[in-house]
């Protein structure tokens, strides 16, 4: 059965925009576009039209389209994602307590829903969820055709209501459930104390706006005291990640000179390099640093960095491996891409991704 004919007009206008875009944007860079790509173009165009008219069922044009969009960028790679408006609206507002959360940080790992690591003191943390344990079920929908875009959202809610989470966990024969209430996320980056005289333990919970300066303080204050800081213990285990700045900036705190991370992508803009300043604060005294499967994404950058200048010994267990940018790209419709851009590399050129960072 052929289609294509009589919808003809609804694919060439499709390919025209299509090479108006590439055209503005690429400065006319149409001619470069291969003839494959606009014959895939029409088979979509005319799939879709058989759907909408053959179709047991009356379909939502937008939702088949929303639905192609999720399938094609869930099939390069856990991160990407579509937004739409809603969403994009929902990530960007300031919450102000009318939204709430679980307090994990997730991923999808040989395509199942996957802890990175629960964030300290968070309702999550609290009921005992551990980095590793697998999301079969939010609530009473199975997760294995969720995408993360859709997973995040199906846990995000009003502060004060209950989810309930159906866990896999590996060493446990049967599934876990957990009912946790939602509540506003509120993380204490650094804490610290001193473990014997001139010997201090600080705990970095993630890497938030102001980590850096949160982690200055307790060096300086822990200095302070009574025989000074000798050595330091950074325990970065189940700590998810956060500002790619802020694990540049603590890194930057006990490193002289030198690379501190590298990113590598298609485009020269995504190409980007990272240096430690020559005048960091804490240069002398060394360092141990905690991780674990739950350290992840710029836990990773600042184990790696310290561990290629053998500035700290790295003691645990290999970390996560969450070596890869995301770059929030806003489309015309108030809806946006999610999309990977790059990966990080440690200065001696050690891929993060999905290889994580081994300890000593």
């Amino acid at each position: 059965m052929r289609i294509i004919n009589s919808h003809r007009s609804f694919a060439i206008l499709l390919l025209f925009c299509l090479g108006l875009g590439l055209f503005f944007s690429g400065q006319a860079k149409v001619a470069a576009v291969p003839r494959e790509d606009y014959e895939s173009l029409e088979t979509f165009t005319n799939i879709l039209a058989i759907v909408r008219k053959n179709y047991v069922d009356e379909v939502n044009t937008k939702e088949l389209m929303t639905g192609a969009i999720n399938g094609m960028l869930n099939s390069m790679d856990p991160h990407s994602g579509y937004l739409t408006p809603e969403l994009y609206k929902e990530l960007q507002m300031d919450t102000q307590g009318r939204f709430g959360g679980l307090g994990i940080e997730i991923t999808v790992r040989n395509g199942i829903l996957t802890v990175v690591s629960p964030i300290e003191d968070t309702p999550a943390f609290r009921a005992g969820i551990k980095a590793g344990d697998q999301i079969l079920k939010i609530d009473d929908e199975f997760t294995k055709d969720m995408n993360l875009m859709q997973a995040v959202k199906k846990m995000r809610g009003l502060k004060g209501s209950k989810l309930n989470l159906s866990i896999k966990r590996e060493g446990v024969p049967d599934l876990l459930n957990f009912s946790i209430v939602r509540d506003t996320i509120r993380v204490q980056s650094v804490r610290s104390r001193v473990l014997e005289e001139g010997y201090a333990y600080i705990r970095l919970a993630q890497f938030q706006e102001r980590s850096d300066r949160d982690l200055q303080k307790a060096i300086e204050k822990l200095s302070s005291e009574k025989g000074g800081v000798k050595g330091l213990v950074l325990d970065l285990r189940n700590n998810p990640g956060g500002l790619l700045t802020q694990a540049v900036r603590v890194a930057d705190l006990v490193l002289d000179s030198g690379m501190i991370v590298y990113t590598e992508g298609r485009l020269e803009n995504q190409k980007q390099k990272y240096f430690a300043r020559k005048e960091g604060s804490w240069t002398e005294f060394p360092i141990v640093v905690l991780v674990n499967g739950g350290s992840a994404s710029a836990s990773e950058i600042v184990a790696g960095a310290l561990q290629d200048h053998k500035r700290a010994v790295i003691l645990g267990t290999k970390t996560f491996g969450k070596g890869s940018v995301q770059t929030i790209l806003p489309l015309d419709d108030n809806s946006a891409l999610r999309l990977t851009t790059a990966r990080y590399f440690t200065p001696k050129g050690r891929s993060i991704q999905a290889t994580g960072i081994v300890p000593d």
